[in-house]
Order: structure tokens, then C-alpha cells, then sequence
């Protein structure tokens, strides 16, 4: 009992810890709301860019989501509730364009769709154009922009879907079918409402990375929050002008959070038959069976094997001229950066839902909760409220410094790795929290029984018979961590030391400079990274099909 009384506290204390540092940069951004300081930047941008800034990020919102919905729910369904020809290829293959970032696509179409891109050269080959004798849509623009989260980000929304069709409309479409409702009725009036939550979630994750995006709108000269944050810290210089914008971000972000809770009311979608068994999918032939083949082949061809053909062609033929030594430290720094993240998430995570089940209270579990909200704040908010304090702690301890030893060091924190490592942390934790906390409520309780009767405390009991069972899941949770700081680009864009540059940042850079066959190089190795948590996820897609 002695190392009950002694190990629970401890945890609480970890939990609470984790708990305000998670929530320090988003009090710090809502804090400097309220601060005096450089007013007439905030009515100059107010006046002029702010409208756009609203507008533009309302109309990424609408179209992306209802693109994402579109796409999500209609490859949901066919998987889910048809047989089709390719349709097991089909139901794992979807998720695939999840690997690849939205900056890494925008930069791949527009290599392959401007003037002197093949699309086009092609064109003039074959009809004998001139410049000025045809029109060609641009890509860099706002409905390009949309169509290039549309592709990344439908998976969110079909995963969901799919997973709430299997599990809920098995039961209930066989009771409709009894009544004489026919399939596309049983879709709109059964189905669809059954699924409602699943999709609006879908969406909404989609929809957050949306607004937290940077790379994709910075390159294709479309003016959002994320990138007016960007210009009011380092081109105008002013933190509270860059906090400001920050907290409308972050309001967007609260709004769409609360938007679906609201729209529920007191709705509630439960499938009631208790009959969740995957039932017998209607086979499709002839015209039905061919168009239900384009509706899955198009998104996976213009989300990922498209842009991952061009990518792997351009670093083989023009890819970056200092892939030797260059490569290899943009991507130690990239490993460095998001294993030492993923390794430090991984801990925590299994800390705090180790003190979860431990205590049993609605403290703990309140607490892993307000760390797991971090995962909906855009990486330029967080990055913003973790750089203002941290740099203020900075001076202080460099004034302490002086004071005791005489001299100035500089700023310790804001200079290293520690204050970037530190924003992944709170972006990135509730991913590895998800995983443990799910994998860890599989275990029973009579097992930690057992273990306390054989006189194992709980130090021990964590160690020797929990780790090994969570072996799998921590191991997916790391790789999950891993592979999004690998992606992150806006907090790692304001936050990194200087001259210190990472896969992502250097596709930026080469991208920005319209070197673009160059950064197909970094560019295919964040994709390649990507794809390992969709191999494992791949998997249990078809496992669940087959249970």
C-alpha cells in the first residue's frame, strides 16, 4: 500500500503538468490579446488584408468540406456495402493519399500543370499552339488550393465512414430491406443518418487541417490566417499582431469543434437491432460495377499515384544537386526532430493513461482531455504561444545569468531544438494518447489484480504486465507521432534554430524559389516516410472487413 499511496500522486502531478504546459501557448496567445503594444499594425491589417484573410479561409472551409464529404462518404459506401470488381484493392488502397502532405502535392501539380510543365507542352506539341492561343486553368489559386486539400484529406471522412457503415447499417438496412425500402432509400434514410456523426467528424479533422495548413496557401499566393501569422512575426515584427491573428485561427478552429455538438441537439444515433455483423455486400455489374470503379480509382489517382509517380520521377532525373551530404543532414535533422518527439510523446502518453486507470476519476481523465484538445490547435498557433513565453523566460534567465556570472549567454531555449520539440509535444501528443488510452482500456482490470496479489506495485505492474501487452500500440502511436512532425511544416518554419533545416522546411525553400524539380527529392522522402502508418492501417482495414 505504501507504494500506492506514493505512485499515484506522482502520476497526478505528472498529469497536471502535462496538463499546463499543453495549455500554456494557447493562454499565452489569448493573453497577449489583452496586452498593449504595436496598435496601428493591428488596424492596418484589420483594414486591409483581415477581410481576405476571413474570406478566404470561409471559402477553403466550404469547398473542402464539401468535397471531402462527397468523396469520403461516396467510396465509404461503395467499399463498405459493395462487391465490386477491385473492390478489396480499393478499401485499403483510399487511405494512401493521407501520406502525402497537401504542400508536396500543390508543388507537384503545379511542376506538372504550368506552362512548361508536360500537360501543356504536350498540348502545344499536338495542335501547334502558341502562348496566347489557348486558355489553361491555373493552379495557384484558391479553387486549386481546395482541390489539393480535397485529395489529400477525403481519407479522414472515408475512414470514418466506412467504419461507422460496417459497424451500424448492417443490422438496420436488413430491417428496411424487410419493410420494401429499396437500397437508395435505405442510403438517405437509414445509412446516411446512422453515419451522420462518424462523417461530420470526418469533416470537421479535415476542415482543422485545413486552417492549420501553410505550405499549400503561402505557395499558391492565397492569403489565410496561418500565413498573415507568418508575415506579422517576421515580416512586420510584431508578436501581439501575430497573436491576435493566432486567436481568430484558434476561434475558428473552437467554432468548428462546437459547430457539430450544436447541430446534434438532442439527437442521438444508435443502432439498436445489437446486429453488427458485416453483412453480404450487393454485387454491382456492367455500367454500376465500371462507375463505381472510376468514383475509387480517380481520388486515389489524383491523390497519390499521380503525384507520387511525378515526385519519384522528378528526384531521379532532376532531383536535388546536393542529395549526398545535404540530404543526409536534412534528414538526420528530420529524424532527430521527430524521433526524439515521438519517443518523449510515447512516454508521457503512457503515463497519463496509466494514471487514468489508476485513479478512475473524473479529474484524470478531464486532464488527458485538455491535453488531447492540442491536436485541433494549427501548428502557427501553437508556435506562436509556445515562442512568446519561452522567450520571455529566455530573457530572464539571461538576465539572472548576467547578474550572477557577469556576462550574457543569449537565449538559451529559443535558439535550440528544446522550444520546437516542445510545440510537436503539444500538437502532437493526443495521437499518441488516443492510441495508448484505447489499447490500454482493452486490458481487464483483473489483471492488474492479479498482479497486485503477486505482489507487484504498480511501477512493476506497469513494466512487467501492461508494456508488453501496449508493445504494439506504443509502437504505433511513436510511428504515428513520427510521421506527423515529419509533415509539419508551419511550427517548424517559425520555430527552428537558424540554419537549421528539415526535410519539410527545404521542399518549402526549393519549392518557393520555383526549383521545383529539386524539391521532389525531400519531397519523396516525406511521402515514403508517410506511408508506413498506412501499411499498418491497411491492415487492420482488412481485418475489420473480414470480421
Amino acid at each position: 500500500m505504501h507504494l500506492h499511496t506514493r505512485s499515484f500522486p506522482f502520476l497526478l502531478i505528472v498529469g497536471i503538468a502535462v496538463a499546463l504546459l499543453a495549455a500554456l501557448p494557447v493562454a499565452s496567445v489569448g493573453l497577449n490579446l489583452f496586452v498593449g503594444g504595436t496598435s496601428d499594425t493591428w488596424s492596418h491589417l484589420s483594414q486591409t488584408v483581415l477581410p481576405e484573410y476571413i474570406a478566404n479561409s470561409l471559402l477553403l472551409c466550404l469547398g473542402v468540406g464539401i468535397g471531402v464529404g462527397l468523396i469520403g462518404v461516396s467510396t465509404a459506401w461503395l467499399t463498405a456495402m459493395h462487391e465490386f470488381p477491385g473492390r478489396r484493392f480499393f478499401e485499403w488502397a483510399l487511405v494512401l493519399p493521407l501520406a502525402v502532405p497537401a504542400y508536396v502535392m500543390a508543388y507537384v501539380y503545379t511542376d506538372f500543370l504550368q506552362f512548361v510543365g508536360p500537360v501543356q507542352s504536350t498540348l502545344r506539341e499536338l495542335f501547334g499552339w502558341q502562348y496566347g492561343d489557348y486558355w489553361f486553368p491555373d493552379i495557384r489559386t484558391l479553387p486549386g488550393a481546395m482541390l489539393m486539400f480535397i485529395f489529400v484529406l477525403y481519407p479522414y471522412v472515408y475512414l470514418l465512414a466506412r467504419t461507422a457503415f460496417l459497424e451500424r447499417a448492417s443490422g438496420m438496412l436488413e430491417a428496411a430491406r424487410t419493410l420494401g425500402m429499396g437500397s437508395r432509400s435505405a442510403f438517405f434514410k437509414v445509412s446516411l443518418p446512422l453515419a451522420r456523426p462518424a462523417i461530420v467528424a470526418g469533416i470537421a479533422l479535415a476542415l482543422m487541417e485545413t486552417l492549420a495548413d501553410y505550405g499549400t496557401v503561402a505557395y499558391f499566393a492565397v492569403n489565410t490566417f496561418t500565413t498573415g501569422i507568418y508575415r506579422a512575426w517576421f515580416s512586420l515584427g510584431d508578436r501581439v499582431a501575430a497573436a491576435q491573428l493566432a486567436a481568430m485561427l484558434l476561434g475558428f478552429v473552437l467554432f468548428l469543434l462546437m459547430a457539430e455538438r450544436i447541430s446534434r441537439g438532442r439527437a442521438r444515433y444508435h443502432n439498436t437491432t445489437g446486429r453488427n455483423r458485416p453483412m453480404a455486400g450487393a454485387t454491382l455489374r456492367g455500367l454500376p460495377a465500371l462507375a463505381a470503379v472510376l468514383a475509387c480509382a480517380l481520388p486515389l489517382l489524383i491523390g497519390f499515384v499521380l503525384p507520387a509517380l511525378l515526385l519519384l520521377k522528378m528526384a531521379l532525373t532532376d532531383g536535388d544537386a546536393q542529395f549526398g551530404e545535404r540530404f543526409l543532414m536534412l534528414s538526420r535533422n528530420s529524424f532527430l526532430l521527430a524521433g526524439t518527439t515521438a519517443l518523449i510523446a510515447v512516454l508521457i502518453a503512457l503515463l497519463l493513461a496509466y494514471g487514468a486507470r489508476l485513479s478512475k476519476s473524473s479529474v484524470a481523465a478531464g486532464l488527458n482531455r485538455l491535453v488531447g484538445l492540442g491536436y485541433a490547435v494549427p501548428g502557427a498557433v501553437i508556435a506562436v504561444g509556445v515562442l512568446i513565453p519561452v522567450t520571455r523566460l529566455d530573457h530572464w534567465l539571461a538576465g539572472q545569468w548576467e547578474l550572477w556570472f557577469g556576462n550574457n549567454p543569449g537565449l538559451l531555449l529559443t535558439g535550440g531544438i528544446a522550444a520546437l520539440i516542445y510545440a510537436y509535444l503539444v500538437r502532437f501528443l493526443a495521437v499518441a494518447l488516443h492510441s495508448v488510452e484505447s489499447s490500454l482500456a482493452k486490458i481487464t482490470p483483473s489483471m492488474d489484480d492479479a498482479a497486485r496479489s503477486l505482489g507487484l506495485g504498480q511501477a512493476a505492474t506497469l513494466g512487467r504486465v501492461h508494456a508488453p501487452l501496449l508493445r504494439g500500440s506504443l509502437l504505433t502511436a511513436g510511428l504515428l507521432v513520427f510521421v506527423d512532425v515529419m509533415k509539419e511544416l508551419p511550427a517548424t518554419l517559425v520555430m527552428r534554430p537558424f540554419n537549421f533545416d528539415t526535410l519539410a522546411t527545404q521542399a518549402y525553400t526549393l519549392a518557393s524559389d520555383e526549383r521545383l524539380a529539386e524539391a521532389s527529392t525531400a519531397s519523396l522522402a516525406i511521402v515514403v516516410v508517410g506511408l508506413l502508418p498506412l501499411i499498418l492501417l491497411s491492415r487492420q482495414i482488412t481485418a475489420s472487413r473480414r470480421g
